[in-house]
């Protein structure tokens, strides 16, 4: 019986023991009166440091299960930023086999961008260049599947590429101007994208144009990953806008880079 007894002390946490010895020692110091007063004082003193020690040993705990929580989701969101883009090019490289010099060229940059996605893409932090250069190799790829006339611009006015930011940014935004207006257009489509930033700031946008028929939409699961992976990253710190304006559709993200 005793055993049982000791095994089941021994489940507990070890504050639930030490609060019930506490509890007890109050309960003697109480019914003592040969106890003196200062004694009672530090006793009561030392209690409540205690009791402060042990809060602040719970706040921690949960602050670091909050953390480890968001992180775990930011990383799975990652993981599901952009996989279907890579299939679809594949499938059109594979008709593409004959034309040598083309579907070399679409390898290599498609290569520098699934080494960025799988290597870079799990970090925390890039540069603004690094996501500049993925960008760009995006937006050629593109250029090379759609053989059709189009005007596609990316202007940039950026004073220090070496900024850091999150990784896969904008990506989402460039992929849904492809997917819902140039792709779906028989001519006279566009796509203008701006990237400025200064040491305080960062704005991005993107506007396209688009077939009527098509709709334009700001759902779907990849900006749903977006919208909360910069929740994650930069909370209270950005502002995600869509603009539809008869056939033309206008993404805007502004960072506030320094808190």
């Amino acid at each position: 019986m005793l055993k049982k007894i000791r095994n089941g002390i021994g489940k507990l946490p070890k504050w639930v023991f030490r609060l019930v010895v506490l509890t007890g020692l109050v309960f003697v110091i109480l019914f003592n009166d040969n106890i003196e007063p200062e004694f009672i004082l530090a006793y009561f003193l030392f209690f409540i440091l205690l009791l402060i020690i042990w809060i602040i040993r719970q706040i921690q705990f949960l602050i670091r299960l909050k953390n480890e929580k968001a992180k775990t989701e930011l990383l799975h969101l990652k993981s599901q930023v952009n996989p279907h883009f890579f299939f679809n090019t594949m499938n059109n490289l594979y008709g593409l086999m004959e034309k040598d010099s083309v579907a070399r060229k679409m390898v290599l940059k498609l290569s520098d961008m699934m080494r960025y996605s799988i290597y870079e893409g799990q970090k925390d932090r890039v540069t603004l260049g690094q996501e500049i250069e993925y960008l760009k190799h995006y937006i050629e790829l593109q250029k090379m599947r759609y053989h059709k006339q189009s005007d596609v611009q990316f202007s940039q006015d950026v004073g220090n590429e070496s900024q850091q930011i999150m990784p896969l940014l904008f990506i989402i935004l460039v992929e849904n101007a492809f997917k819902h207006g140039l792709e779906n257009m028989e001519k006279g489509a566009y796509i203008h994208i701006y990237l400025g930033s200064t040491e305080q700031e960062l704005v991005f946008t993107v506007e396209n144009n688009y077939e009527v028929e098509e709709g334009a939409t700001a759902k779907g699961i990849g900006l749903e990953n977006l919208k909360r992976r910069l929740e994650l990253v930069y909370p209270k710190r950005h502002i995600l806008t869509f603009e539809v304006d008869a056939n033309v559709y206008k993404a805007k993200l502004q960072i506030k880079l320094k808190a």
